[in-house]
C-alpha cells in the first residue's frame, strides 16, 4: 500500500508522483510502512500579491502518534527532505557545520597567489 496524499492546493507535482514509489521501497527497505503514512499540504500563508498566490507549502506528515510539519517552496524540495529523513532513521541526525567567518578568511588567506 501507499502513502496517503492530501491536498487542499490542488494536488502534488507530475514529478512527485514519478518518485513516490522510490522513496516508498526506501521506506520499506529500512522497516517502515508506507501505508501508515499520510503527508497533508495546504498553502503556508495567505497570498502577498492576489495574482501570484503563495510562495511556500506547508507539509504535514503524520504517523501513529507522531507528526512533523514543514514548510517549502515546492514539492520536490520537500521530497528530498522527507526522504533524506527516511534514510536518517537509521542514525542520529548529522548537522552539517560550516566553518565561521575567520576560519573562512584566514583559509582563503592562506592560499597561494
Amino acid at each position: 500500500m501507499a502513502i496517503i496524499l492530501q491536498s487542499t492546493v490542488g494536488g502534488f507535482s507530475a514529478q512527485f508522483m514519478r518518485k513516490l514509489p522510490l522513496v516508498e521501497q526506501a521506506m520499506r527497505e529500512h522497516g517502515l510502512e508506507p501505508s501508515e503514512f499520510v503527508i497533508s499540504k495546504d498553502y503556508a500563508s495567505t497570498a502577498t500579491i492576489p495574482i501570484m498566490g503563495p510562495f511556500f507549502f506547508s507539509y504535514s506528515v503524520f504517523f501513529g502518534e507522531e507528526q512533523f510539519t514543514v514548510t517549502e517552496p515546492n514539492d520536490m524540495v520537500f521530497l528530498d527532505y522527507f526522504f533524506k529523513r527516511v534514510l536518517a532513521a537509521d542514525e542520529p541526525p548529522q548537522v552539517p557545520r560550516r566553518p565561521g567567518l575567520m576560519r573562512r578568511l584566514f583559509d582563503w588567506m592562506s592560499q597561494p597567489v
